[in-house]
């Protein structure tokens, strides 16, 4: 687009783009990257009760291609963001977002980015109020087309005990001067001040130090607490309800409305959680075990589907004999430990169509494919992933040259390039799954492709176009949980040396401390040339501990009425003893202005498996006891393993861009993943190996352990090591 009207007026080149995102607010830019996976790079989409109209600009400024409509029930706000932003993609209208404003089945995407809350409260707080403005939206959809909203959401119930400050202010209700305690009596008496009856019941238990504790319910606390930093303009913000419907009713309202659900994420924004939430309060259950702290923004995603397309899954346990995957046992011969491992069989291969449009790198991704094994953990079916496929007896270049054709309509005339990919195990802990990627520069080409018969149920997703740097903003905020996805992106960026954009999950910041003890300083070559090591011999069975099982389903297949449209069996990992979730932590640590990594130089079965040895380079990693289901509890998880088994102490553990699934046709197994700073380490029987982190992505086709290259190109990413490429290997 380099030669358009919209590439004179915005960008110019990379350093104006870059520019354009920085300058965005945290707020802004986390609410376009949410959409990344889940809007057309082409189409026509509108964005309901825009405001300021800076969020439709900032769609517009991103995706050239898209047609954005801003749609505002102000004319007054509708004039203003005319004057005020002008690209030939962008246009604003008068309309009220409950009420219809285009034609039937004219749009491809619809947005409510914090809107529906202003629908309820200013409809005499009727929740139902904004099911209805859903309802009506959809039917301006078309198939296929996506409605996304961006929102509160309201918590379970229940009663909290909630702890103010009762010192950071005077005890009057003037919310410029007051306390926070005082400021929480005084929201107690007004809250949802346009109602005929304003306000809520609380108690106050009394100073906990120079806290006031407060028991109240926890919907209310909730409200409380996202708003008690809106001081100055808290006589407004008071008449609004933010809360009106918990994730579950979100969910079944959705699938009421014939949507199939693509996405169901509560978020904190990493910036509130360090500067309005740590340190603010302190809040529990009634019986004071302690709460997380509340989600400050919710996404859900529906895909309006044709009559007769599947919406969920259904599962229903059967005791099938295995016909994919299988069980090996291995007994190490230094420990006498006897590890499970699931095999699955063949080759994967990940294959990374892409073209560049302008300035822009765009892939070509499937989107809502099915994955009913997710509904093990209660998650979303549907992902956006590479495309991929089992290799069987053809070599790879004509592996991929058919599978283009038959699953994206790519004939072989437009396919002009083949760059070397990576070769990686995505959860090698307890799965023999040996992913290699291609990267395939293709023609220009935006259309989607609907595919059929892949899946064995009633869709196979679509294969569509995604801008590179914004699939991964969308990792970084949790809007895609597809690891491969992200992995191949960034290799893709590196390989054709452009830079991945701003970093926008939380930030990282390291202090410039004293060397990490020198045995254990290697550079990358350094620690490839460490004797190779063998380690495992085969076991029975009946030696096995039991930690990993093969589960059997039959999975039916339901559209929006409840019908049954088809089912089939599958097979999935579970870890029997443990839950579905697993935590990897990034270790840095920076000496004289090197930033090192900490890699466990581990000895894994499904290695040696693959390449007859046994060593695998891995980042710290394990799987968590079922009931280590909040933030704080995986932390102290992860740290206490640290120290028990790596002699390290660290610093906060810090999200490192969103949870991620390693293998989403496997496993149900989701990923948690950290950064944190090592402060001080001793001697441990697992000594971790420190090697620069900017030499490790460089040298990153030696590095197999999946969750390694994840964390790595994250941290990379959030610290700015990412400006070289790495090249064709």
């Amino acid at each position: 687009m380099s030669g358009s009207p919209y590439g004179a007026q915005l960008r110019g080149n990379l350093d104006a783009y870059r520019r354009y995102l920085a300058g965005m607010n945290t707020s802004m830019r986390q609410k376009v990257a949410l959409t990344a996976a889940h809007l057309l790079c082409e189409g026509r989409v509108a964005d309901m009760g825009m405001g300021s109209g800076a969020g439709s600009y900032a769609l517009a400024a991103l995706y050239p291609n898209l047609d954005v409509i801003g749609v505002d029930v102000s004319e007054t706000m509708v004039e203003l963001a005319r004057e005020t932003h002008r690209l030939p993609n962008l246009s604003f209208e008068v309309g009220d977002i409950a009420t219809p404003v285009f034609p039937h089945q004219s749009l491809d995407g619809l947005f409510n980015s914090s809107v529906l809350h202003h629908v309820t409260s200013f409809n005499g707080y009727d929740h139902d109020a904004a099911a209805r403005a859903l309802e009506v939206q959809v039917e301006q959809l078309k198939s296929g087309g996506s409605l996304i909203v961006r929102d509160f959401v309201a918590p379970p119930a229940g009663d909290v005990l909630l702890d103010l400050p009762s010192d950071n202010g005077d005890d009057g209700d003037d919310p410029a001067t007051c306390s926070t305690a005082a400021l929480f009596r005084r929201f107690g008496g007004e809250f949802r001040s346009l109602h005929d009856a304003p306000g809520f019941a609380f108690e106050s238990r009394g100073l906990i130090g120079t806290r006031e504790r407060f028991a109240v319910s926890r919907r209310h606390a909730v409200e409380f607490l996202l708003r008690k930093d809106y001081r100055r303009d808290w006589v407004s913000e008071v008449q609004e309800e933010y809360c009106y419907f918990t994730q579950a009713e979100f969910e079944a309202l959705f699938a009421r409305l014939g949507l199939r659900l693509l996405a169901s994420t509560p978020i904190v924004n990493p910036w509130i959680a360090r500067n309005r939430f740590r340190g603010k309060f302190d809040w529990s259950h009634a019986d004071g075990a302690p709460l997380e702290y509340p989600a400050t923004n919710y996404i859900i995603v529906g895909e309006r589907v044709a009559t007769g397309r599947g919406v969920g899954f259904v599962e229903t346990e059967t005791d099938e004999p295995s016909a994919f995957l299988s069980m090996a046992w291995y007994r190490s011969r230094v420990t006498e430990r006897v590890r499970d491992l699931v095999r699955r069989p063949n080759l994967t291969l990940d294959v990374l169509p892409w073209f560049d449009a302008g300035d822009d790198v765009y892939v070509l991704a499937r989107k809502s494919y099915p994955r009913p094994i997710l509904t093990a953990r209660g998650a979303v079916a549907y992902v956006t992933e590479p495309i991929n496929l089992l290799q069987q007896d053809k070599p790879i270049g004509q592996t991929v040259e058919e599978l283009l054709r038959d699953h994206a309509s790519i004939d072989a005339d437009a396919l002009e390039e083949f760059l070397p990919g990576a070769t990686y195990y995505p959860s090698p802990g307890g799965v023999q799954e040996e992913v290699r990627s291609v990267l395939v520069r293709i023609a220009p080409r935006f259309a989607e492709n609907e595919l059929d018969g892949r899946s064995g149920f009633s869709t196979s997703g679509r294969v569509r176009a995604i801008e590179a740097r914004q699939l991964l903003r969308a990792a970084q905020v949790g809007g895609l949980p597809d690891a491969r996805l992200e992995l191949n992106v960034y290799l893709l960026l590196a390989r054709t040396g452009r830079d991945p954009g701003p970093w926008i999950g939380a930030a990282l910041d390291l202090s410039d401390g004293p060397e990490a003890p020198a045995p254990t300083v290697a550079a990358l070559p350094e620690l490839a040339r460490r004797p190779r090591r063998r380690r495992y011999r085969p076991a029975a069975e009946a030696e096995s501990g039991g930690f990993l099982r093969v589960a059997r389903s039959r999975f039916e297949e339901h559209d929006a009425a409840g019908e049954a449209l088809a089912e089939r069996p599958l097979e999935y990992v579970v870890a029997t003893p443990y839950g579905l979730d697993t935590v990897v932590v990034a270790l840095l640590r920076r000496c004289e202005g090197t930033v090192l990594i900490g890699i466990d130089d581990a000895d894994l079965p499904a290695a040696q498996c693959f390449n007859g040895n046994s060593n695998l380079p891995v980042a710290p990693a394990w799987r968590l006891a079922r009931e280590i289901d909040t933030d704080t509890a995986r932390r102290n998880a992860a740290r206490f393993r640290l120290e028990a088994e790596h002699a390290v102490q660290v610093d906060r553990l810090i999200p490192l861009g969103g949870p991620y699934y390693p293998s989403a046709g496997v496993t149900p197994e989701v990923v948690f993943a950290y950064a944190t700073e090592v402060t001080a380490e001793a001697v441990a029987s697992r000594p971790l190996t420190w090697v620069p982190l900017a030499d490790l992505i460089a040298g990153s086709d030696a590095i197999h352990d999946g969750h390694l290259r994840v964390v790595a190109f994250r941290a990379a990413h959030a610290l700015g090591l990412l400006d070289n490429p790495i090249g064709p290997s």
